[in-house]
């Protein structure tokens, strides 16, 4: 069932959204070669704290850390390790919070040091992927409107879509209906609403779509060993169009 927030609930989803990017805003400046993820994990669950938020993924469904931290060939879901990062490496970093009864939840892929031409054009290609979907995202338009979007620029670029992690909605849970397929034909789905609050989330991979998941029950990696991406957004749909509540410059 999808649940409609009132403007109040949409101000307190923002609230939550804005802590997570200003924390990603920090991580993002500390990743240069030399650092491991386990700093960055530690350093996002402290800032959390210090704005009297929880990190929202620490402990759901037993994931062990606050941060999801995916290095070149992992998608999603990567476990914070002691490994540095090395010049060339990008980094997928997923993140969310909990403040005020309610979730925020954000993500964004950045290279370390200098990165390779190809590595650079994937990274940019999924992030416009992203707002071509958010594009989408406007009262009585389809959810697979939004899908679409994002899968033909992708496609369009050469890259390959996930098709098996999803965005979400998203409020006072952390996921909740209806779930926002990367991939699909337009004008399909429910319509959309004022006051539906979603996550959109493109995954988009080098080479092929396919996907495995490591030993640790979390990790997912390419099949074929290529690069993958990650940027996500947490927005309300509004009668004045998508209102970006994860916004890094706190714009909307």
């Amino acid at each position: 069932m999808v649940v409609l927030k009132s403007p109040k609930e949409i101000e307190k989803i923002h609230a939550s959204n804005q802590i997570v990017a200003k924390i990603l805003s920090v991580l993002e400046s500390e990743v240069k070669p030399g650092v491991n993820t386990l700093y960055l994990d530690k350093l996002a669950e402290d800032l959390a704290r210090e704005n009297g938020a929880k990190p929202a993924f620490k402990g759901y469904r037993g994931f062990p850390y606050s941060l999801c931290a995916s290095v070149n060939e992992a998608v999603v879901h990567g476990f914070p390790s002691k490994r540095a990062l090395k010049e060339g490496d990008i980094l997928s970093m997923d993140f969310g919070v909990l403040f005020g009864g309610y979730y925020g939840d954000s993500a964004l892929t950045v290279g370390v040091g200098k990165v390779s031409k190809s590595a650079r054009r994937l990274m940019n290609f999924t992030e416009q992927a992203l707002y071509k979907g958010i594009e989408k995202a406007v009262v009585n338009g389809r959810l697979s409107d939004i899908s679409h979007a994002v899968q033909k620029h992708v496609e369009d670029a050469g890259f390959s879509v996930v098709r098996i992690f999803v965005g979400h909605g998203i409020g006072s849970s952390l996921h909740e209906d209806p779930q926002i397929p990367n991939f699909g034909k337009p004008g399909m789905g429910i319509h959309l609403k004022t006051g539906m609050t979603i996550a959109v989330e493109p995954m988009v991979n080098e080479k092929g779509y396919e996907v495995e998941i490591l030993e640790d029950g979390w990790t997912a990696v390419t099949k074929d060993g290529g690069l993958s991406a990650h940027f996500e957004h947490t927005i309300a749909i509004t009668n004045n169009g998508p209102a970006i509540l994860s916004a890094r410059d706190g714009s909307r």
